[in-house]
């Protein structure tokens, strides 16, 4: 609330009496007006007599009452004294009664976007409207607030709470301790003594968590696994992916009732989860200890590699490239970057804490842009070998980094996984010797998101290719809880599974 006082602008925080502002009240006008209102009435004053204790225009008290107007400090302190009472009491924060925060609500709505954008009237708030009727009223207002928000959980959004949390990932340098301890003392429990961790065990690890695990053919077609918190279930698909190791769906079910995950209720929520499970996840397929040992090694030895890394914990490359840069510039003092790059040349999933420029749009946001042609992530494409690393030197800008980089599988397409570091840290990696080097100058246009000159006047005019427009530029982000998830799908699934009682 903002008060006015002998041309003063002050907050509500700073124009209080001193004892409220030690209290740390901070009253708005919707309040400040009921509150004066239900002190006048409990005193038996009409709104006249208020206005004449105050020499006041009745009209000027109706307004303040009904939080229209805000008083300056003078004139409220005339309000109290006429109502036998401080101005402390009047802007105490708390509505005067049930009733009051009740109308409060209702007409913070009214004023709300909602009412705007429905072109609906404001009506006035009288004695005569039950409390039944202003709740029923609110909550319809509420309902139709929160699919409007869900309406608006657009691709910018998801960009914009990616970019946030990248930026919290970078000041970390993607390290968190206090997800390290849960995987080391769930790893000892079950009596992890070193190496990979087996099926077996990931098994014992969910007995241990008061957790069976039931493989069926009918999981719903949106999930990896569904777990039944009620009965102690986690479901689980009978056949597996070829590129997707089947540990992981049980301990990222796992993850998520380990870490007390509730119900997203923002996109930036759900990401946030998904980025602690998955973390969670990798640091008990690879011990946080042991590893920061094989990596230590490998360092001293010059010759730090991802397929060791992979080979060494019977983990996916994209497992062991994720792994090695949450431990990469914490226990190693190496600074990185990694990049998960569709075919298309579209980023899927970025990090940095190196100084390496990724492409981004307005809103900061990496995941959805188009890398660079010439960078590793892109030229791996071309390579025929795909059994052998592909190594490459790229001089931009902003420095030049080394890359190694792999092509793996999915349902979506082929998919290539990076992980690099600046020229001067190659020297602790196998694969440093290498001749490929390329030169990239984006975001200058002429690099390679511009046709070349000669190709493009020969072919400008002549060419009308039909873009595969992705069913995802036309819509919204998936809605609910869990976004992509059919709820009616996973109820009437565990409603079917579910043990006789």
């Amino acid at each position: 609330m903002v008060i006015v006082d002998s041309g003063r602008t002050l907050t509500a925080s700073a124009h209080q009496p001193a004892q409220a502002e030690a209290d740390g009240h901070d009253v708005d006008a919707l309040t400040l007006g009921r509150r004066i209102r239900e002190r006048r009435t409990a005193r038996g004053m009409t709104l006249g007599q208020l206005a004449a204790g105050v020499d006041r225009a009745p009209s000027q008290i109706s307004m303040i009452e009904n939080g229209k107007r805000e008083p300056r400090l003078s004139m409220l302190r005339q309000i109290a004294l006429t109502l036998g009472t401080s101005a402390d009491e009047l802007l105490e924060e708390e509505p005067p009664s049930e009733r009051a925060a009740l109308e409060i609500a209702v007409e913070r709505a009214q004023r709300g976007p909602v009412f705007e954008a429905l072109g609906l009237p404001r009506f006035r708030i009288g004695k005569g409207l039950s409390d039944q009727t202003l709740q029923t009223l609110l909550a319809l207002h509420n309902e139709i607030d929160r699919l409007h928000r869900e309406r608006a959980a657009t691709p910018e959004e998801a960009r914009r709470a990616n970019a946030e949390l990248r930026d919290e990932m970078r000041a970390r340098d993607n390290h968190f301790p206090e997800l390290e301890a849960e995987a080391a003392e769930l790893l000892a429990a079950v009596g992890h003594s070193g190496g990979p961790v087996s099926h077996q065990l990931v098994g014992d690890m969910a007995a241990h968590l008061g957790f069976s695990l039931h493989y069926v053919g009918d999981l719903p077609h949106s999930t990896r696994s569904v777990t039944d918190k009620r009965n102690g279930r986690i479901y689980l698909p009978t056949t597996h992916s070829p590129s997707r190791d089947s540990r992981s769906p049980i301990l990222q079910a796992l993850a998520s009732q380990v870490l007390g995950h509730e119900e997203p209720e923002s996109y930036a929520e759900f990401l946030r989860q998904r980025v602690e499970t998955n973390y969670l996840t990798a640091a008990i397929l690879l011990p946080e200890e042991a590893t920061v040992r094989f990596l230590t090694e490998a360092k001293n030895l010059r010759r730090i590699s991802m397929e060791d890394l992979r080979d060494a914990y019977a983990v996916s490359y994209e497992t062991a490239a994720h792994r090695f840069t949450n431990l990469a510039t914490a226990r190693l003092g190496i600074p990185v970057h990694f990049m998960k790059v569709h075919e298309s040349g579209t980023i899927i999933k970025a990090y940095e804490n190196d100084q390496v420029r990724f492409p981004s749009d307005a809103l900061g946001a990496i995941e959805g842009t188009t890398v660079c042609r010439n960078w590793t992530a892109r030229t791996v494409f071309d390579v025929e070998d795909r059994f052998s690393p592909w190594y490459q030197y790229t001089d931009t800008p902003s420095g030049t980094f080394w890359c190694t980089s792999r092509i793996e599988k999915a349902k979506e397409g082929e998919y290539s996984v990076s992980v690099g570091v600046p020229f001067q840290h190659v020297k602790w990696f196998r694969g440093r010797e290498t001749a490929n080097r390329a030169v990239s100058r984006c975001p200058e246009e002429s690099c390679c998101r511009r046709a070349p000159g000669g190709l493009s006047e020969r072919w400008a005019d002549a060419a009308w290719p039909a873009a595969r427009t992705p069913t995802s530029l036309l819509a919204a982000l998936p809605t609910g809880g869990f976004p992509g998830v059919d709820e009616t799908e996973v109820y009437e699934f565990l409603e079917a599974h579910a043990p006789a009682e």
